[in-house]
């Protein structure tokens, strides 16, 4: 029953999902503390804000685009991917993803949490093959969901363990592409403390293990949400300097200020992972 209504949800304009997706942005203002109280020690940690005026707008903003996100992903999911395409506007740097391709190597896509995260891997698997590496959903329910509305087309799924490690470096070592959300906070002992926005946050090594291993190339990419549910741009950068923790937080750091209402500032990037236990924002 809810995947039938989520299909008939999906085939409704993206301007009116938009719309949907800021009453719930809205609710999530007024009603969810927790996401309130992440999002404002979050950006207090950051300190991307000059004035008190500045903060208070870019909390209540980035809540509201929090919410078209989770709007925007179920209809994402169960929408006809022809149909999603007609949704991406532009895409800036496809140049490089063909280069890439002209000389065999594989591609390794860092898609931080920044506006729609899910339309760039449905991007690229429009063309080409891409293993996408996830953190499974604690929620039960929630996971034949995220299994039917990504694991189709040309993306494959693979959990973040080592069974999922080694799809990565198959498909790298194919000339395949892979995705990864280098922003999401690794188990304790798979990362290192890095600075972002001038905090250390706990960082993955993986990606650096991964480019050193297969000679890939290391591409940034994030789907920009356009104003009023008009469509998505698709940003593609290249990773000019080593894929260090560091150099990846910085220019993961870049990408944020073009468009900073849109980072998923409720999530918990400057949390210790266990052992170490409370985190500076838990």
């Amino acid at each position: 029953m809810l995947k039938a209504l989520l299909r008939l949800f999906a085939l409704l304009p993206l301007r009116l999902i938009n719309g949907v997706g800021v009453l719930a942005g809205w609710g999530f203002y007024f009603l969810s503390q927790k996401m309130l109280r992440r999002t404002r020690k979050s950006l207090t940690i950051a300190g991307i804000c000059r004035t008190a005026d500045e903060y208070k707008r870019l909390v209540r903003r980035s809540i509201i685009e929090t919410g078209k996100g989770l709007v925007e992903t179920f209809a994402i999911w169960f929408r006809p991917q022809p149909r999603i395409l007609d949704w991406v506007k532009a895409c800036h740097g496809w140049e490089h993803v063909e280069a890439a391709r002209a000389k065999g190597q594989g591609i390794i896509f860092l898609t931080p949490h920044l506006g729609c995260y899910e339309i760039t891997a449905l991007y690229y698997a429009a063309r080409y093959p891409i293993t996408v590496l996830y953190r499974p959903a604690r929620q039960k329910w929630l996971a034949p969901l995220i299994d039917e509305g990504r694991n189709r087309s040309q993306v494959r799924q693979v959990p973040t363990n080592m069974s999922g490690v080694r799809s990565l470096l198959k498909a790298l070592k194919q000339g395949e592409a892979v995705g990864i959300l280098p922003d999401q906070v690794p188990e304790f002992g798979e990362g290192v403390w890095a600075d972002f926005f001038g905090t250390p946050a706990y960082t993955m090594t993986l990606v650096g293990k991964l480019a050193q291993t297969s000679g890939a190339r290391v591409l940034l990419a994030f789907g920009e949400r356009l104003p009023y549910g008009r469509g998505y741009v698709v940003h593609i950068r290249p990773l000019e300097l080593e894929p260090t923790p560091e150099n990846i937080n910085q220019e993961i750091a870049a990408l944020v200020r073009q468009c900073p209402e849109q980072y998923l500032w409720s999530y918990r990037r400057f949390k210790r992972p266990k052992p170490y236990g409370k985190g500076r924002d838990a």
